[in-house]
């Protein structure tokens, strides 16, 4: 689809921003899987040598939270946030495209609040030279801060996303309000499945 010029320098920082956020959530991929084979090692330590590495558990859980942080912005960029459209999609589409517009407005709100909050918890952790009640002593300020930068980066690409939206929607793009912050159709989601399926298959067959 075919967007009027002055969307195009917007369109552009948003092409970069997803793909940023893929690294990220390619790294929190990485990540997560680090931590399911440090907790393997440990379950077989324990059982089969008689000794633990001690931390496991902790690791895992700075793991489990940063990357989730860091999934965020990649999971609005795609429309994968669960949303009720029970109702929605028997709504005209101009209304539909405002709710659209509303809840992203929203998300944008309740993530500026939860981010401010967490600055305060890093925060407090810096002064206070917090560090885990465990073994490790982990200076808190650490993981808490790479979750802060994810829930901060999140906060960056919702405030790009509902400016280009509220901008298409001054100018009575409709079309692409609903792309940038609609809900994602069936069509679009089989879309999706079928390009997945053939590059599974295109891969397996080189």
């Amino acid at each position: 689809m075919t967007h009027p010029h002055h969307f195009s320098f917007l369109g552009r920082l948003s092409r970069l921003a997803e793909s940023f956020s893929l690294g990220a959530v390619w790294a929190g991929g990485a990540l997560t899987l680090a931590s399911v084979l440090l907790i393997s090692f440990d379950v077989l330590a324990r059982k089969f040598l008689g000794f633990n590495t001690g931390g496991a558990d902790e690791l895992s859980s700075y793991a489990f939270a940063i990357s989730t942080s860091w999934a965020l912005a990649f999971a609005t960029l795609q429309r994968a946030n669960v949303r009720v459209d029970v109702l929605y999609q028997y709504l005209p589409v101009r209304l539909s495209a405002v709710l659209d517009w509303l809840s992203l407005v929203g998300l944008g709100v309740f993530m500026v609040v939860l981010t401010w909050y967490a600055m305060d918890v890093v925060g407090a952790s810096w002064l206070q030279n917090s560090t885990a009640n465990t073994t490790m002593a982990t200076p808190l300020w650490i993981p808490q801060g790479l979750w802060l930068l994810g829930l901060g980066w999140m906060c960056v690409v919702v405030a790009l996303m509902l400016v280009r939206a509220s901008l298409a929607f001054v100018t009575g793009d409709i079309e692409l309000v609903k792309e940038i912050c609609g809900v994602r159709t069936a069509q679009e989601e089989a879309e999706e499945e079928a390009a997945t399926g053939a590059r599974i298959v295109n891969g397996a067959a080189a």
